[in-house]
């Protein structure tokens, strides 16, 4: 890693910059226009939010306020937690804990830094880390391997994401950094009495871990006011899904990385159900104007991405889409499974429900949620045995009903690559057009950005999508 690099605190760094664009929008629209002339590195990136009115605002100061939450963490008095993306972040914050999510600290420094997360994810392999483990992790994980971010207390593993790679970046990083690590369990089936007997013990040993690591036990009444929190947002999450069911869809393309990333970081949290409320007053006006949620009001193409999205440096992936006149329809991101989703509705038993009535029902409901959340859930086994990959993605589709579908990875994700080939065929058979894009997400060395919007172009020109 160049000294340059060293220079300053990953997460201080990203941190720093976003709480200066959260502070952009206080002045006039003519003092925001010429401010943008003067951070000529980030005017597209906090314009992609921006221009969006008051969710992209409400967005800005999530992640600000997410940010600072575990800069801040260790002169607060609070406990780090370093973890994943699937984990049950509620629980964390019952504990007054900092959730330090290794792929939200890369995707703000992938879509933020002009230069990306490479020096980053190259010094995990300095360090004796493999490169072929998944980028989503090591592009943060390298500066938190090389002492530029807040040192975390301990590591918490969820089921492990549900990939291999994901799990060997938290346990080789507890073993780096010497430091105590929790990895959940999770059983190949998630509907039998006996799975979910054995998710829910599993999940009291990680209560007692941070009750342990913490010195504190479960406040069981912060917890119950973090769950119904969350029941209100799943409710809203619903809405908002339902909208997108309309052709046009109503739901502007930014505000899928708006949803899932505002719920990884801050589920539960007053600041997340504003944005969700915000997001949905603006896709209810469209709805009403029968207009579509892209800036020309128009859709030319539905696009559902069945893995994740590519968090190019200044959210140019969003930016192309909606150029495009392309509505995106969500990814497996999207996929949360609270029984009020519309993909859940006709398949109860593999929901979970949030009980707020006593502290086991709650740690039940916790448990529930773990077990489903994206990807924890699709990838678990066989992609197309019944409640899978293949089972979901065709249940949203029939829902959402695109005109295409898109993989996009990480060069580390082995579960899926080893399946998405058999994906695409599965669809083809179905009617349903789809690619398979050979980039990687986090990482524009692998494939640059023009590289990827040429073969999707190309693939939709072929297919005659939008023409």
């Amino acid at each position: 890693m160049r000294r340059e690099t060293r220079e300053y605190p990953y997460d201080w760094m990203i941190w720093s910059i976003l709480h200066q664009a959260s502070l952009s929008t206080a002045g006039t629209e003519k003092e925001y226009s010429r401010l943008l002339t003067l951070v000529p590195h980030f005017r597209d990136i906090l314009d992609s939010f921006i221009k969006h009115g008051e969710p992209g605002r409400i967005f800005l100061d999530l992640i600000t306020g997410y940010a600072d939450l575990c800069i801040t963490a260790i002169e607060c008095g609070r406990k780090v937690a370093m973890t994943t993306f699937c984990m049950a972040t509620p629980l964390l914050y019952a504990f007054d804990t900092a959730p330090v999510m290794l792929e939200a600290w890369t995707v703000l420094g992938t879509m933020v830094l002009k230069r990306g997360t490479a020096e980053y994810l190259d010094y995990c392999c300095e360090a004796g880390f493999t490169e072929t483990s998944c980028s989503a992790q090591r592009g943060a994980l390298g500066a938190y391997l090389a002492g530029l971010a807040v040192r975390p207390d301990f590591i918490i593993c969820d089921s492990p994401g549900i990939c291999d790679t994901n799990a060997n970046s938290f346990a080789f990083a507890s073993a780096y950094l010497d430091i105590p690590f929790f990895q959940l369990n999770y059983p190949s089936t998630i509907t039998d009495t006996r799975a979910a007997e054995y998710q829910k013990n599993d999940f009291r040993e990680l209560v007692s871990f941070l009750e342990l690591h913490t010195g504190t036990t479960l406040d069981e009444t912060m917890l119950r006011g973090i769950l119904e929190e969350v029941r209100v947002q799943d409710a809203l999450a619903s809405e908002l899904i339902d909208l997108m069911r309309l052709k046009p869809s109503p739901v502007p393309g930014i505000y899928d990385l708006m949803f899932y990333g505002g719920r990884f970081m801050m589920s539960g949290k007053p600041i997340y159900t504003e944005l969700l409320r915000s997001m949905l007053r603006t896709a209810r006006s469209n709805a009403a104007s029968g207009a579509s949620g892209t800036t020309s009001k128009k859709e030319r193409a539905r696009g559902l991405f069945c893995y994740i999205d590519h968090y190019t440096t200044d959210a140019r992936f969003w930016d192309w889409m909606d150029a495009q006149d392309i509505s995106h329809l969500g990814s497996v991101l999207f996929t949360f499974w609270h029984g009020d989703a519309p993909y859940a509705r006709e398949r109860q038993d593999e929901a979970y429900h949030i009980d707020t009535s006593d502290k086991d029902t709650m740690i039940d409901s916790l448990a529930a949620q773990v077990s489903r959340m994206p990807m924890v859930k699709q990838i678990r086994g066989p992609y197309d045995a019944p409640g899978m990959w293949l089972d979901d993605l065709l249940g949203t589709i029939r829902l959402l009903r695109p005109d295409f579908v898109a993989y996009i990875g990480s060069m580390g994700c082995r579960n899926s690559w080893g399946m998405n080939k058999l994906l695409v065929r599965d669809l083809e058979r179905e009617g349903v057009p789809a690619v398979i894009l050979f980039a990687d997400a986090f990482d524009d060395r692998v494939a640059s950005w023009s590289t990827v919007t040429d073969k999707l172009q190309e693939f939709m020109n072929l297919r005659r999508i939008g023409i």
